[in-house]
């Protein structure tokens, strides 16, 4: 298949081109546009990139691959995409591919070299690829091959020693077709991206208020009196969260942000489409900006509940919901007893904020009839994170901010569709009324024991106890914690099936024998079936499900759409006798969305609504009803003891972020411009005072040691750049800063890796020819 010339090929990075710039104050505007159109241009042509662009998060176009903030059920702009939405599908449509040849030509030795970057910059998968033990190089399969190869090793084995991993990105449809190829397996050992991220909003929320997901929409944002926006930073993750900022600010709302790194899209918003965003000055975002502490937000919140319940007992009935408290929730009292007090020196120390602006972000919170709270991985990926969102959750109910216009909880999530995966059933954990439902449905008898999640799928690799490891898209050695490890598990496996759109890391990490399965993505037509083209659906952050359909030419005729992959994969499993119809599912979505309608609650007639212009949006009782579907029918306040992150001395608390050019673990380029970052990517972002105490220098290499629990992890060759984070603080990025995380370190509950809890100190970097100079007895004691 012939699209014309190719893009020039990527050179790898190097870090020695690190430039570090000033960071910006203000984010999106004009830059925005011209860096994503140049970026789209250079990947897929000006043909390619004008047929995706203006069907992006359009009706009856394709959902954006990258995040998953909702649409507007009204009026659509244009260009209803951001510059990362941009970079995301340039990603997709490049004209770039990978076959036979790149694969010949590049042994697994010397692309383990490579970075991330520069694998996934090489282009799109285009056939099936197979490597096998022993054997250095891949080559190609037919797909028949590749799927007797797996239903050959998975029935060599038992069910629990197969692990199947999701991305985010993977559609409803075919989400629910994979959990169900598990289940009818035997086994539940299903982890997915949200076990690295938002698992602790869930492990926080179903408790409290009985639904795992946010409880506002996109009207609620435009609406609210005061909005808090912790731990995120919109401009990079999710940008089309700024043009709602504005419109809430628009309407005379109030904005906290609370963030340890000076966020430039938390600051002001150049929003491209407008005259004022274009020529002017923007709108300023965050009308107070609390500069805390990793890991210091419980203790803010403890706080604000504190100040709050001072003020009504100062002014009886005029803060507190007492009418919504008593008809809708439990465990008030208790609460109330455990805040009437507080430590404001600890306080203080526990957040780095003083006792003045925690007082007037509380006055805020006073003066707002409605307000919502926005979280992401700055609140989730801390050992103490499912208190802290608890505790969120209980200055929420005090003033009765649920089920009213512009108040809620709200998870932002990362991901186009982690939401939807999981109401589809990828999860470890399932429900009993989810498995009767699906055993009463297909005639099968699923497992009731719980399987792995992420985490624990590492421990497995560790044990040996993992035959066969299957990851529905996703870069699952990148994407998890204690990366040496991890690593050295995954080359112990005996079959590895990557079904992906380009090459990445885990592919080189591989099993013993190891499949490379090309699958369509979110922008190519999907049109090779008995009744023609096909869409699928997804769930975005507000509950929303609405169909999805891409319209490019696929750059290979080898690819195959991901439900066909799932059913060819249970019929060289099960056989074509199995009281399952894969074929029939992957022949006609129709057909799973039939079957998804009788199984899941809130999908009743879902292929007629999932037509309508604006999709459907999922039942949600705090939103809807003001009710809990909690065990015990009510909201629940909670009480958790203050927590906070108390590093050694000599060692900073450091945290993993994204760049401005990245989306999880792909790279669109270089350029962490609103950081003022490029060139590179191996840097710690450290306050100058915290540089200082250090005695290093700016831009000084160094290697960095993380300590948990007594032992140490290291990451060679880092550079020290001098940023204003918060006092005590470090960032760097993911996923070169993973080596750093203990699989130990986790959040209680949701077994959530520490991203965000690194205890750090920093050594000198000793190059390759000081270290071979060392004796052999230092060199083999790591000293």
């Amino acid at each position: 298949m012939k699209f014309g010339k190719q893009p020039a090929p990527v050179a790898d990075i190097n870090e020695d081109l690190l430039e570090v710039h000033k960071p910006k104050t203000e984010a999106a505007g004009v830059k925005a546009v011209m860096v994503a159109l140049e970026r789209a241009v250079a990947q897929a042509g000006v043909t390619r990139t004008a047929q995706s662009l203006l069907r992006l998060n359009q009706r009856g176009g394709f959902d954006c691959p990258g995040c998953a903030w909702p649409e507007s059920d009204k009026k659509r702009k244009a260009a209803e995409f951001c510059e990362n939405g941009a970079k995301a599908v340039a990603e997709e449509n490049t004209l770039r591919t990978v076959g036979a040849e790149f694969w010949a030509k590049h042994s697994i030795a010397e692309l383990s070299e490579k970075t991330e970057y520069w694998l996934g910059n090489q282009g799109r998968l285009s056939e099936p690829m197979v490597i096998r033990e022993g054997e250095t190089h891949y080559s190609p399969i037919s797909w028949n091959d590749a799927f007797e190869l797996i239903g050959e090793h998975i029935r060599a084995t038992t069910p629990d020693r197969s692990v199947f991993y999701t991305s985010g990105r993977t559609a409803n449809e075919t989400a629910f077709m994979y959990q169900l190829f598990a289940r009818a397996l035997g086994t539940n050992n299903l982890p997915d991206c949200s076990n690295m991220c938002h698992e602790s909003s869930g492990s926080a929320l179903n408790p409290t208020i009985g639904i795992g997901k946010g409880t506002v929409s996109l009207d609620d944002i435009h609406d609210s009196e005061l909005i808090f926006v912790v731990g995120q930073n919109p401009g990079t993750n999710h940008p089309r969260m700024l043009s709602a900022l504005k419109e809430c600010k628009d309407k005379g709302g109030k904005v906290v942000a609370v963030n340890p790194l000076p966020e430039a899209g938390l600051f002001n918003f150049k929003d491209p489409q407008t005259v004022s965003g274009v020529v002017g000055g923007g709108t300023p975002l965050a009308d107070e900006y609390l500069q805390i502490k990793v890991g210091g937000d419980l203790a803010l919140f403890q706080a604000l509940g504190h100040l709050l319940l001072e003020a009504e007992e100062k002014n009886p009935g005029t803060v507190v919901d007492h009418s919504f408290i008593a008809a809708q929730t439990d465990g008030f009292d208790a609460y109330r007893d455990a805040r009437r007090t507080l430590d404001w020196d600890e306080t203080e120390k526990a957040t780095g904020l003083d006792r003045a602006q925690i007082e007037k972000v509380a006055g805020m919170l006073l003066a707002s009839k409605a307000s919502i709270f926005c979280w992401a991985l700055g609140v989730t990926q801390q050992p103490h994170s499912v208190d802290t969102i608890k505790e969120m959750v209980n200055v929420l109910l005090l003033q009765g901010n649920f089920g009213k216009p512009g108040a809620g909880a709200c998870p932002v999530r990362g991901h186009s569709n982690v939401q939807g995966d999981r109401t589809m059933g990828i999860w470890e954990k399932p429900k009993e009324w989810l498995l009767a439902a699906l055993d009463a449905e297909f005639g099968i008898t699923s497992p009731r024991h719980h399987g792995h999640d992420a985490v624990e799928s590492m421990e497995a690799f560790d044990r040996d106890e993992v035959d066969v490891f299957v990851s529905m898209g996703g870069n699952f050695s990148l994407a998890c914690s204690d990366t040496e490890a991890l690593e050295a598990g995954m080359q112990r496996i005996g079959l590895t099936v990557h079904i992906s759109t380009k090459p990445n890391r885990s592919h080189i990490v591989h099993g013993r024998t190891s499949l490379i399965l090309p699958t369509l993505g979110r922008t190519d037509k999907d049109d090779k079936h008995p009744k023609g083209a096909q869409f699928l659906s997804v769930e975005d952050s507000m509950s929303v499900v609405h169909s999805t359909q891409g319209r490019l030419t696929p750059v290979s005729e080898h690819l195959l759409a991901e439900p066909v992959i799932v059913a060819r994969m249970a019929e060289a499993t099960f056989g074509k006798d199995h009281s399952v119809d894969w074929r029939g599912m992957a022949e006609d979505y129709d057909v799973i969305r039939d079957h998804i309608s009788r199984v899941l609650p809130g999908f009743e007639d879902f292929n007629a609504r999932v037509r309508t212009r604006n999709g459907f949006v999922l039942p949600n009782p705090p939103r809807d009803t003001r009710s809990f579907a909690t065990d015990i029918g009510r909201g629940r306040f909670t009480v958790s003891p203050l927590e906070y992150l108390t590093p050694p001395a000599g060692h900073l608390v450091l945290q993993t972020i994204r760049s401005h050019d990245q989306y999880n673990t792909t790279f669109y380029g270089l350029d962490d411009r609103y950081r003022g970052v490029s060139g590179g990517r191996r840097v710690i972002l450290i306050h100058p005072e915290d540089l200082a105490e250090s005695g290093f220098q700016d831009r000084e290499l160094v290697d960095v040691v993380s300590t948990f629990q007594g032992v140490d992890r290291r990451a060679d060759k880092f550079r020290l750049v001098a940023y204003p984070t918060a006092k005590g603080c470090a960032a760097a990025y993911f996923p070169e800063a993973n080596a750093l995380v203990h699989k130990e370190n986790v959040a209680r509950e949701s077994n959530t890796p520490g991203f965000k809890a690194m205890f750090v100190r920093f050594e000198p970097h000793k190059d390759e020819a000081a270290v071979a100079e060392e004796p052999a007895s230092l060199q083999a004691s790591g000293v």
